[in-house]
């Protein structure tokens, strides 16, 4: 669409003007007003369901990296709260975890390249696309399982690599129990997935060892994080971008996230 670069000649008039002038002037207006509604119409669709958050972010006196992505959408905030209930069992409980998932997932590749590929369809020859990189999924164990599947659903070719951390519940610091990536990368793009952005030990501590074994691009995605996981795995890594259904309020004195929805992996595994 063009931009207007100022007004045309036969609209530059005077306030006083009567007449043919005045029904120009109101033609005019009514002009901009059209192109600034289309304007913003557009601007608002370019920015998507997931827009970061511009500017810095603060909760609770932390301030947070501006490379957070949090999704808005009305169904990722209606199945967000079917995952914060205390109510919903397990089995619901893991369906809305893959949903939620695939929503994500969507958000975090957004930006990935395509190339073009040749297609025939029921009606002739066309022009399709297809990802030009190969995708690796990396689950931090075991919470992180229950994305795997609805990321699957939408990268269906995609790799899985496992990476097993626990928090220690006396120094919340992780500790690695699980590591068998091959010896060197086979893909170009790693989504990280673990539901609970807390402490952000285990996420900087899977970043860390994606980056020794060579990953060139790598991206976080979870269901829920706190202000505090965010900026430790925004400062360790500020490469990192971070895709997310909620920033919630603060963690506590245990290292929980508030109001979150408990222990992911507990509520998945029926363990709580």
């Amino acid at each position: 669409m063009p931009v207007l670069q100022g007004r045309p000649a036969s609209f530059r008039l005077s306030a006083g003007c009567s007449g043919p002038g005045s029904e120009s002037r109101r033609v005019y207006r009514a002009i901009l007003r059209a192109f600034a509604l289309i304007m913003g119409l557009a601007a608002a669709q370019s920015a998507g369901p997931s827009a970061a958050r511009s500017g810095r972010i603060t909760r609770r006196g932390k301030t947070v990296t501006p490379n957070l992505h949090i999704t808005n959408h009305p169904l990722a905030l209606h199945k967000l709260t079917i995952l914060r209930n205390q109510k919903t069992e397990p089995k619901k409980f893991r369906e809305v975890v893959r949903e939620l998932a695939m929503m994500l997932i969507i958000d975090a590749t957004a930006d990935l390249p395509v190339v073009e590929l040749p297609i025939t369809t029921p009606m002739g020859a066309a022009v399709g696309y297809k990802l030009a990189d190969n995708i690796g999924l990396i689950p931090i164990l075991r919470a992180g399982l229950g994305m795997v599947e609805g990321a699957l659903d939408m990268l269906p070719s995609a790799e899985v690599w496992h990476i097993g951390l626990y928090r220690d519940e006396r120094t919340l610091r992780p500790v690695e129990y699980y590591n068998k990536l091959p010896v060197s990368p086979t893909v170009q793009v790693c989504l990280v997935l673990d539901p609970m952005l807390a402490t952000g030990g285990s996420a900087v501590a899977t970043v860390d060892i994606l980056k020794r074994w060579g990953a060139q691009r790598i991206k976080f995605v979870g269901l829920i994080g706190a202000p505090e996981g965010v900026k430790k795995l925004s400062e360790a890594h500020p490469d990192v971008s971070i895709y997310l259904a909620a920033l919630d309020d603060h963690l506590n004195d245990i290292g929980y996230i508030v109001p979150g929805l408990g222990d992911a992996g507990d509520r998945q595994f029926g363990t709580a």
